[in-house]
């Protein structure tokens, strides 16, 4: 890459502050007379850049409309015209600029200004003297309804104050949060926010079920069945009969795995009835709880999805602010980012090491920015044959370790099947063994392949950013693509078609294969977390003591540790998965996860702040929540895929479940909407006719122009107001440099005084 090359891309880098670049090409006068100022001190105001910027550039508009000499003397009121209309356009542009020197002196702007007071990052002295010089002021009184508009205004903005002020102090976490953010750098909170955020979207799910599903389930009483008119009612009424009276002995044991008495509680899916509710049995009013299921499960899925592109645009949005430019940046973190409300030692050096640390993370990216741009085709070379190789290895890894879940699945299966109920203490734990198997392979796979990746990385010389990305794309890639595994290992007893037998294979887990899958699901839930607190406190914990005790070099190398995000925030986005996909099938499991986020925050916590030493990459907060959300995203997309198409197409068990006795789960919708009036059916199917498919497009289309037109002009704005910066910093500068001419000459006079006071005095002397 040649050096003007390299020149052009500094250069286009360089932030907003080129925006005014031609007014740096104007030129002022140098020289001024002081003393024509002393006589006239509002002269100075039409020596001002930005007043002499105007000027010029209404005479460059002039200029370009003057015409020619030979038709000057019959043109000229053709010129004069021209001329007021290009005045016009350039009055009209240049009074889009906000003139400063305005001071709109009533009520409503006297209140905007108190509250930019209030804004300010002074202290709370100099606040209370801005406020009282502004109220002492002189005023004109608001009338009439412009009067109750901003009185009305001013007291929703007090009780806006006043809620963020009270919810800053209630604000879960917060203490932690801000310790974290001290030692560990904003994009390290970002991750313990993200879990916060996760532990109030399962709340938000748990709340829908327990609302709509399970309350109902418990308190209203069961009436008339609710099957479809091509299934058979009685094969039904049996299959119910005989799944109902299994009975298995619990024990502890049961009550991890899910099985025993558990299995026949409000924690899964094969607890719920598919015949309608209602208050008594003479009620003329029915819950349909199997349309209730089903209608749940699709609003919780498509709020959560909602809430996670809406995360995700507002990530990406601080993002496009965020690269608006280095000196922008800069500026903020140095003159904006302190917190006047600090008033312990404590506070104050935690703040300083999140500034430090945010300072740190601009400064590296700007240092491997340059080295990337500095390497020779040689290197480049190399480097790729380097990553080619990298990325063949990790794909072979990959499929080994699938390869290996899968297998682990058939094998525990047939395993599980072929023990007999179990009599001893050894029996029952292997049978334990066999059912957690899947499970352990997966979790297994999921600690050991990413610190591969972790060690492979490090060959291909990424920048830190990129690093995280490719981190996590192959780890979630591994983690997701072992969950679909399992699904797929599982299609032998789920996909079945004999319409004449309670369950393909024989076995009381195949009666109810949902709330099998939903078993699966919960002990990986379970598992997992129980992973973590070993992992944490059994392991990491005494190499960190090792490490802090020792002085063996290599006791240090073993026992250090830095908080690797990428691993941190895949733990979390995992068990995310798991409650998305087992959420249909383990109607409880939200809580359950809820729960999970809840301890894992504490649990990440310690392993943050004890256990691990700040990372030598630097986190930054804007890109970290960007990067969670799309990690999520791409989560939430694999897990709803295999639910949808188990509602879409797999028959139900007809032991178990809301939706026994229909051939799909889909298709309790269906027959709800038959039952619907033909008015309604008319309207709802006009809406996929091209009768209003065709108007909607144009409406959406001009939608669009009308959004786009908007950002266009705030763009244009943005520019505008950006000049305007420009020219107010050549205003501070110009007074500057006449106070310093004006000084120099007052300084320059009293000494030809002092000089000629001397000198009279020498010849009186001498006379």
């Amino acid at each position: 890459m040649s050096g003007g090359e390299r020149k052009k891309r500094t250069s286009r880098g360089q932030g907003w502050e080129e925006a005014g670049a031609e007014f740096y090409q104007e030129s002022y006068p140098a020289d001024v007379d002081l003393e024509v100022l002393q006589r006239d001190p509002a002269h100075i105001a039409t020596l001002l850049p930005s007043k002499q910027s105007r000027a010029a550039t209404s005479k460059r508009v002039r200029g370009e409309v003057k015409p020619t000499l030979r038709r000057r003397t019959s043109t000229r009121s053709r010129y004069a015209s021209t001329a007021r209309r290009a005045s016009t356009a350039h009055d009209v542009h240049m009074a889009m600029l906000p003139d400063l020197s305005e001071n709109l002196s009533n009520e409503e702007r006297t209140w905007e200004e108190i509250m930019q007071i209030k804004a300010m990052p002074v202290s709370m002295t100099q606040k209370k003297e801005m406020k009282a010089k502004l109220q002492t002021a002189t005023k004109l009184r608001l009338q009439g309804f412009e009067q109750f508009k901003w009185q009305r205004r001013k007291f929703w903005q007090q009780m806006k104050s006043r809620w963020k002020e009270t919810y800053s102090k209630l604000e879960l976490w917060r203490h932690s949060l801000k310790k974290i953010e001290g030692n560990f750098g904003t994009g390290v909170v970002a991750y313990f926010l993200f879990i916060k955020w996760l532990m109030f979207l399962n709340l938000f799910i748990f709340l829908f079920i327990l609302l709509f599903i399970i309350v109902p389930t418990l308190v209203l009483t069961p009436q008339e069945a609710s099957i479809h008119s091509d299934m058979n009612s009685t094969l039904v009424e049996e299959c119910s009969r005989n799944y109902s009276s299994s009975w298995v002995e619990s024990s502890f044991l049961d009550w991890v795995q899910g099985t025993g008495d558990m299995e026949k509680t409000i924690m899964f899916y094969g607890f719920y009835t598919y015949k309608l509710l209602g208050a008594d049995s003479e009620s003329h009013y029915y819950y349909n709880l199997p349309l209730a299921y089903i209608a749940i499960a699709v609003v919780y899925l498509l709020s959560s999805l909602a809430v996670i592109v809406k995360s995700a645009a507002h990530g990406f949005k601080e993002r496009l602010v965020e690269g608006e430019g280095q000196f922008y940046q800069y500026c903020n973190l140095v003159f904006g980012g302190w917190d006047y409300c600090i008033h312990n030692e404590k506070s104050a050096s935690i703040k300083h090491k999140a500034l430090y640390n945010e300072m740190k993370a601009s400064l590296e990216a700007e240092k491997l920015e340059e080295e990337r741009q500095n390497r020779s085709r040689d290197e480049m070379t190399k480097l790729i044959i380097t990553r080619c190789v990298i990325n063949l290895i990790v794909l072979i890894v990959l499929s080994g370790a699938l390869a290996l879940i899968y297998y682990v699945s058939y094998f525990s299966q047939d395993k599980v099947n072929e023990v007999q109920a179990p009599n001893t203490d050894i029996e029952r734990l292997y049978e334990f063994i066999l059912a957690f198997l899947p499970s352990i392979t997966i979790v297994s796979m999921n600690l050991l392949v990413p610190n591969l990746f972790a060690y492979l990385v490090s060959f291909e010389r990424y920048s830190p950013l990129f690093v995280v990305r490719i981190t996590l794309l192959r780890t979630i890639l591994l983690r997701l693509a072992s969950l679909i595994t399992l699904m797929f290992s599982l299609k032998d007893f789920v996909i079945c078609n004999d319409a004449d037998s309670c369950s393909c294979k024989t076995g009381h887990s195949y009666m109810c294969w949902e709330t099998y899958v939903g078993q699966q699901v919960y002990k990986l839930v379970i598992f997992d977390f129980v992973t973590h607190i070993i992992i944490t406190f059994a392991f990491n914990w005494p190499r960190m003591l090792i490490a802090k005790y020792s002085k063996s070099k290599v006791a240090k190398f073993i026992g250090e540790q830095e908080f690797q995000l990428p691993k941190h925030v895949l733990d979390v986005v995992y068990s995310q998965t798991l409650c998305w996909l087992g959420s249909f099938y383990a109607p409880v499991l939200p809580l359950v996860a809820m729960l999970e986020c809840c301890l894992l925050f504490h649990i990440k916590k310690f392993a943050c702040l004890v256990n691990s030493k700040p990372s030598s990459t630097v986190y930054r907060a804007s890109r970290s929540n960007s990067l969670f959300m799309v990690v999520l995203l791409i989560s939430f997309i694999v897990a709803v895929l295999p639910v949808a198409y188990a509602i879409a197409e797999i028959l139900p068990s007809k032991s178990c479940g809301p939706f026994r006795g229909n051939p799909t789960t889909w298709s309790v919708v269906v027959d709800s909407f038959d039952q619907l009036p033909d008015w309604i059916k008319s309207i709802l199917f006009f809406f996929g006719t091209a009768g209003f498919a065709v108007p909607a497009f144009v409406v959406l289309v001009l939608c669009l122009y009308y959004f786009y037109a908007v950002s266009t002009a705030n763009k244009q704005m943005v520019m505008v107001l950006k000049n305007q910066l420009v020219l107010e910093g050549h205003d501070k500068q110009f007074l500057l440099n006449r106070l310093s001419a004006f000084i120099k000459q007052q300084q320059e006079h009293q000494k030809a005084m002092r000089h000629a006071e001397m000198t009279n005095v020498d010849l009186s002397n001498a006379s």
